[in-house]
């Protein structure tokens, strides 16, 4: 319970909140369509959370909802009691598609995608008619239903396995982004099936293992909805984006894949192995040097201490075990390496027979481009020679616009240029004396206006200079 409590959407959730949202929200449909579909929305939120963390009771699985009694009592708060609104949000949920039937989902042949897909069972019922009447209809609510009576028949009506799309389309693109930064040779797109949700449990957060039902879901999925992979219950084969690419588990897939499977167990036995002479004993080593060689003397903690126990018998069964324990390792080390080198070659070859294929898909490509008509060498230079024709053509005809247009405006006739010369050089003496006249205008108007300032005297007194001076002024 204290893990449900500590969600994001309970943490968050007042009291009084969290008794209307445990009550019957179904009537709201029509009533407050609102708070409904808030409602609604909290309790995907929420659902969403209890499947992807890991908190359902009895099982392990990050994708698939396991609607029931023990859903009822995993969500029981204390002081709110039971959800009587599960059935009604789960219906919603499904009506709207947030929410898949895990059978049928796994069982449909066309995507979820599609515009026209719909489970069978709730499109039956939702599309198209109110909700209350649906919920009736499927025993959820009214007088005797789960939320209104108390019909045990009717009360497991609604419980099932559920997909949230949502997480499946998460966790779908997680694979194909993991796949990608680890895509290689042919051998990197290969798994088991078992091999699979080791390699992708990272991608739900698992601490080991995909759950088998997740991986099945996530599978099919990835198959039949994104089209990225090919499943045949034992192979799983991630496709690439080349069209020529075969779209089939051939034979040479299932050799590469067993010689793979043949590695890893190889690697693991040979862990075993090492773990099993590392827990027999711990060597002491001693060295000593000579001139051309190395010698080191092995012994085990557990031989030393029969020894000291003058058990010399088991001491020796230690030290014999110890040693076959070596000789089969070093046969299983030379297995491995002949195995890795046998796959290293296989997967190369089969990457050459997929070069070879995009380039024969190339040359057949080239081949009908270079066949069209257009691309015959008769064709060419006769295109070529056309081309030439018409840009001549061109030009002879822009010549002849453009002398036509310099004659009928009478550029050139008759223009001398020593004539132009000289008519500039009249034009710039003729703006040099406007210069000077209109100096010489500024000049007299700023004597006069200094004169002006000058006070008055009568006449009597005027000194000749003054009278010398006035008609110097009238002169100018």
């Amino acid at each position: 319970m204290s893990g449900i409590l500590a969600l994001p959407p309970y943490a968050s959730t007042s009291s009084s909140r969290l008794h209307a949202l445990y009550s019957d929200i179904s009537r709201q449909k029509y009533s407050n369509p609102t708070s409904y579909h808030s409602n609604v929305e909290w309790w995907r939120k929420t659902l969403e959370l209890i499947v992807s963390s890991g908190l359902q009771a009895d099982t392990n699985s990050r994708l698939v909802l396991h609607a029931g009694a023990r859903l009822m009592e995993r969500v029981r708060v204390d002081g709110v009691g039971k959800p009587l609104a599960l059935g009604a949000v789960i219906a919603e949920l499904l009506a709207s598609k947030a929410l898949v039937p895990r059978s049928k989902f796994l069982d449909a042949k066309e995507s979820i995608y599609d515009a026209g897909w719909l489970p069978g069972r709730i499109a039956a019922f939702v599309v198209g008619k109110p909700l209350w009447w649906a919920l009736e209809q499927m025993g959820i609510v009214g007088e005797e239903g789960v939320l209104g009576g108390s019909s045990s028949r009717k009360d497991s009506v609604w419980w099932g396995e559920y997909l949230f799309v949502a997480l499946v389309e998460r966790a779908g693109e997680g694979v194909l982004e993991r796949q990608a930064r680890k895509m290689g040779g042919v051998g990197e797109r290969l798994y088991s099936f078992d091999g699979f949700r080791q390699e992708f449990g990272e991608v739900l957060q698992m601490d080991g293992a995909l759950a088998e039902g997740d991986a099945m879901v996530l599978l099919r999925f990835l198959e039949r909805d994104k089209k990225a992979v090919l499943f045949d219950k034992e192979i799983v084969k991630f496709l690439v984006d080349d069209p020529s690419a075969p779209r089939e588990i051939n034979a040479a897939d299932r050799g590469i894949l067993e010689l793979r499977v043949a590695v890893q167990n190889l690697h693991a036995q040979v862990d075993g192995l090492q773990h099993k002479m590392d827990e027999l004993s711990e060597c002491i080593i001693l060295h000593r040097q000579f001139p051309n060689k190395r010698v080191y003397i092995r012994c085990t903690l557990k031989a030393t201490a029969a020894l000291q126990q003058k058990r010399k018998p088991v001491a020796l069964s230690h030290l014999r075990l110890r040693k076959q324990l070596e000789d089969l390792l070093s046969k299983r080390l030379g297995s491995l390496d002949n195995l890795e080198s046998t796959l290293l070659r296989v997967e190369a070859a089969a990457g050459d027979i997929e070069i070879m294929k995009s380039y024969e898909s190339s040359t057949a490509t080239l081949q009908a481009i270079l066949a069209h008509p257009s691309l015959q060498k008769d064709s060419i230079e006769a295109t070529m020679e056309a081309l030439a024709e018409v840009n001549a053509d061109a030009k002879e005809v822009d010549e002849a616009v453009r002398i036509g247009a310099d004659v009928a405006i009478g550029v050139g006739d008759g223009i001398d240029d020593m004539e132009l010369e000289n008519e500039l050089r009249g034009l710039v003496l003729e703006a040099e004396k406007e210069k000077e006249d209109e100096a010489k205008e500024k000049e007299a108007m700023a004597v006069k206006a200094r004169l002006e300032r000058v006070p008055q005297v009568p006449n009597e007194v005027q000194s000749p200079t003054t009278e010398a001076t006035r008609s110097k002024v009238a002169e100018i």
